[in-house]
C-alpha cells in the first residue's frame, strides 16, 4: 500500500482552461445578443400586463381608433366615425362637465404609432392632463397537467 501511494502525488492546482473556454462563449453570446435587446426587435405592443383601472372612478372617455384609421368616441354614438375636430369639442366639452375625467385611447395594433400620438396630442389640446392607452391582457400561462 506504501508504494501506491510514492508514485502518484495529489494535484494542488485546478486545471482553469475549459473555465475560461466556457466564459469566452458565453461572453461572446452576451456580445451579441445585447445590442439586439436594446434596438429594433419585433414587438406586440397591444398586450401589457398593465394594472385595471380604478371601477370605483366615474366612466373614462373612451376615443377608439380602428384598422382604417377612423375615430371613434364612447360618448354619443360609438359607433359613427368622427373627425378630429368634432373628437377635440366633445373631449373638451366632457373635460368642463368633470375636469377629473379619465381619458383613454383605444387603437388597433395595425395602426401607426404617429397617428396614436396624433390622436393623444388631440385630446391633450382638448384639456386632458393625462391620456392613457388601453391594451389587452397578457394570456395567462398554461398549467402543465401531471
Amino acid at each position: 500500500m506504501a508504494q501506491l501511494h510514492r508514485g502518484r502525488r495529489l494535484m494542488g492546482e485546478i486545471n482553469v482552461v475549459p473555465y475560461i473556454d466556457v466564459m469566452l462563449v458565453l461572453l461572446i453570446i452576451f456580445m451579441v445578443t445585447a445590442p439586439l435587446l436594446t434596438q429594433g426587435v419585433k414587438v406586440d405592443l397591444p398586450k401589457a400586463a398593465a394594472q385595471p383601472l380604478d371601477p370605483s372612478n366615474a366612466k373614462p372617455l373612451v376615443l377608439s381608433i380602428n384598422s382604417a384609421g377612423e375615430l371613434f368616441l364612447s360618448e354619443g354614438d360609438p359607433r359613427k366615425p368622427l373627425d378630429r375636430q368634432t373628437v377635440s369639442e366633445r373631449a373638451a366639452a366632457a373635460l368642463r362637465k368633470n375636469p377629473e375625467t379619465q381619458m383613454l385611447v383605444r387603437a388597433d395594433r395595425s395602426i401607426a404609432y404617429g397617428m396614436v400620438i396624433d390622436v393623444m396630442v388631440v385630446l391633450q389640446q382638448a384639456g386632458a392632463k393625462k391620456v392613457g392607452l388601453v391594451t389587452d391582457p397578457l394570456p395567462e400561462p398554461k398549467q402543465r397537467k401531471g
